[in-house]
């Protein structure tokens, strides 16, 4: 994963929260929003602002969260006996609200895989279907990957739908006069959604509406990418999801003219054992 240290926290806090309420947002994202007193002072960036969330696993009778904060928190979690550590996973903040009464409210979008029988596969997907009003969770902020520079002359985003909430943060987030191309893939048709992005941007929805259960997700966004001749070096590019579309997408992009300092790139899992990449 690139990461820009500029754009991290210089002291990462955790926020603790609990489930406000949890629905089935589109065909494949399931939506949990959480509420908590910690919230109020989450500095919530736009664009693919992101965190570390942990939350209990199916094995856990409860969720016991220590305290971890700061930059060198992975081994003082690592320390942590493995029956009672929580399940930890990256996720991406889908819309953020402060409310009239002060408080403020987190939407979290999970992409839901199920195996043969149509059951939710992954540790944090299965947590989402689960999820009822006042389980608990906690977040480690991260700020965001997205980093733009200022000269850029267009944006180019591709992904498949797991990051589809990040895409959909920055499309809001852009400035208006921004122009380029998004090109977003999507399980099923059901899981496209309007956009807020500037006019100049235009926007390419991939549906796969694959009935082979060993297609796999991005090679269609890629090849779409794989399509698109930069306009000149001055572009920025982002490029995430599985780990195929961003590595050779930032591939393409190198050899068509871009240079590797303008070109994000983020694999967040593997399609031949659909497991976290580490970060």
């Amino acid at each position: 994963m690139a990461k820009t240290p500029r754009l991290l926290p210089e002291n990462p806090r955790l926020f603790r929260a609990r489930v406000l309420r949890t629905e089935r947002s589109t065909p494949s994202m399931q939506r949990v929003t959480v509420i908590g007193e910690d919230l109020r002072e989450f500095r919530y960036l736009g664009f693919d602002h992101w965190f570390r969330l942990f939350v209990q696993r199916p094995d856990q009778d409860v969720f016991r969260m220590p305290d971890l904060d700061g930059k060198k928190w992975w081994p003082t979690f690592l320390a942590i006996p493995e029956d009672v550590r929580p399940h930890c996973a990256n996720y991406t903040v889908a819309a953020f609200r402060m409310l009239a009464d002060g408080t403020a409210e987190m939407d979290i979008d999970f992409v839901v895989h199920t195996d043969d029988d149509g059951e939710p596969e992954g540790r944090a997907a299965i947590w989402a279907c689960a999820a009822r009003p006042g389980d608990e969770l906690a977040m480690l902020d991260q700020g965001c990957i997205f980093d733009c520079p200022d000269d850029t002359s267009e944006v180019v985003i591709a992904a498949e739908e797991t990051g589809l909430p990040g895409v959909v943060g920055i499309a809001a987030s852009l400035p208006r006069d921004t122009v380029g191309r998004i090109i977003q893939e999507v399980p099923t048709a059901g899981d496209v959604r309007e956009l807020d992005a500037p006019i100049g941007v235009a926007v390419t929805w991939i549906v796969r509406e694959d009935t082979d259960p060993h297609a796999v997700p991005g090679r269609a966004a890629l090849a779409e990418l794989q399509r698109h001749v930069p306009a000149d070096d001055r572009g920025y590019a982002f490029v995430v999801g599985e780990s195929t579309l961003a590595t050779e997408g930032r591939r393409h992009l190198h050899r068509a003219g871009l240079p590797k300092s303008r070109i994000t790139f983020s694999g967040f899992w593997k399609h031949e054992t659909r497991e976290s990449v580490p970060a």
